[in-house]
């Protein structure tokens, strides 16, 4: 197992319930195969540097996880498959 931050950035429009429900979704993305979530981090509606999809905004969650490295390929398909996730990073933590 190994170290990772998930940050992605949903789209707007997105109301308090769906905003809710697909953080549970992508919670589940990374639970579900034995990952954990160690802490999560929701920054909230903020401007983008540029535009995303038409958007000048997102919504922004960023989550600290420990999972199999071999997790990672599946959860940037599940990530790409959701229309309401404009963007997404998953960058393996040093342990150093």
């Amino acid at each position: 197992m190994r170290k990772y931050e998930v940050t992605y950035i949903i789209h707007p429009d997105l109301d308090g319930d769906a905003f809710k429900a697909l953080n549970e979704q992508v919670q589940g993305w990374i639970t579900a195969p034995g990952g954990t979530i160690e802490k999560t981090d929701v920054w909230g509606k903020r401007k983008l540097a540029y535009p995303i999809k038409k958007q000048g905004e997102g919504q922004y969650v960023l989550l600290h996880t420990e999972m199999d490295p071999t997790q990672c390929a599946e959860l940037e398909r599940q990530f790409r498959l959701q229309e309401a996730i404009m963007r997404f990073l998953i960058v393996a933590v040093d342990e150093a």
